[in-house]
């Protein structure tokens, strides 16, 4: 006689969470109130959307109706009608060495700040100092930023640093305006290394000190490494930031449409002189600007535009790398 099947083993029910998340799932079993905040989150959701898409699309069109390969080789200059004032070379140069420059003070500070805040933190007080004021470096507008910089670039002991004539201190320069800007950038490459060292599992330092590892060791070969596309993420968000700032380009840069360099030293006589952007030159060029060349305005907008989109694809990438890391 064959030996009897088995019973089939019975299925569990679903656990409490599972049972929880279906039923959260289901937007059907939501109070008339949450269904329709639900509703609003959706239309704002949307409405943003289509005006950023409407925003971007519109640039794309008119730049590339009016960009010529000729306006990214010449520079500036003064004419009676748009074929005869020149292209954007000196604004898209000044864009790069002044985001180039106040990512040089900001990354590094921003960095060691993060580190300090996350894996240190003492004294106590001075940490929560220090937060408190990176927070609020993030919610001042930078036109702030840039009044706080005129008066302390007019000041004679900072000469150096800015354009001078005759002995009086204008406190423009790419240098005044390069040191506002990385207090622009500074909160975001704080948060975001903050966040990525925080992300860290606590183990993982537990097993470097184990291996006789020191906690400045561990730092920097360790925790600065597996936070690395958090330090990307805010490095590019800091270097968008600064490429589209103008209130303190305008202030504090000068805004002259070329260099104008100041003393007769190579390389110090740019940097102590002032310049443009392609923020300051859009503004320059728009219909209610002086110059009121709406064709350079939509082409320069255009450059920026692509450069902060590249950026934003940069910073996806970046998260995406750290979340599959984590």
């Amino acid at each position: 006689m064959s030996a009897a099947a088995p019973p089939a083993a019975p299925v569990p029910p679903p656990t409490e969470p599972a049972q929880r998340r279906s039923a959260r799932d289901s937007s059907a079993s939501w109070r008339l109130s949450d269904r329709i905040g639900l509703a609003f989150a959706w239309t704002l959701g949307i409405g943003f959307l289509i005006v950023t898409a409407a925003i971007v699309l519109y640039m794309m069109v008119q730049g590339l109706r009016f960009i010529r390969p000729a306006l990214f080789v010449t520079s500036p200059a003064a004419g009676f009608s748009e074929s005869e004032t020149g292209g954007f070379l000196d604004p898209l140069l000044g864009t790069i060495v002044v985001a180039a420059m106040a990512m040089a003070i900001a990354f590094p500070l921003g960095l060691a700040i993060a580190v300090w805040l996350s894996e240190y933190g003492r004294p106590s007080a001075l940490a929560r100092a220090t937060e408190s004021t990176v927070e609020m470096l993030a919610g001042t507008p930078s036109i702030v930023f840039a009044l706080f910089g005129t008066l302390l670039f007019e000041q004679g002991a900072l000469a150096l640093f800015s354009r001078t004539n005759d002995g009086v201190v204008y406190g423009r320069s790419f240098f005044a305006a390069a040191a506002m800007l990385s207090l622009v950038a500074l909160p975001l490459v704080v948060a975001n290394v903050r966040e990525g060292l925080q992300a860290i599992p606590g183990h993982v330092r537990e097993a470097s000190y184990a291996v006789g590892k020191t906690k400045l060791t561990t730092t920097r070969r360790v925790l600065l490494p597996a936070a690395r596309p958090s330090v990307v993420t805010g490095a590019m968000l800091g270097v968008g930031r600064i490429i589209g700032d103008t209130a303190i380009i305008v202030l504090l840069l000068g805004a002259t449409l070329r260099f104008n360099p100041a003393g007769d030293v190579p390389l110090l006589s740019e940097l102590r002189g002032t310049g443009s952007t392609l923020t300051s030159f859009v503004y320059a060029n728009a219909p209610t600007g002086e110059a009121n060349q709406p064709t350079k305005a939509y082409a320069a907008g255009f450059v920026l535009l692509s450069m902060v989109l590249l950026l934003n694809v940069a910073v996806d990438v970046a998260a995406r790398r750290g979340r599959r890391w984590r």
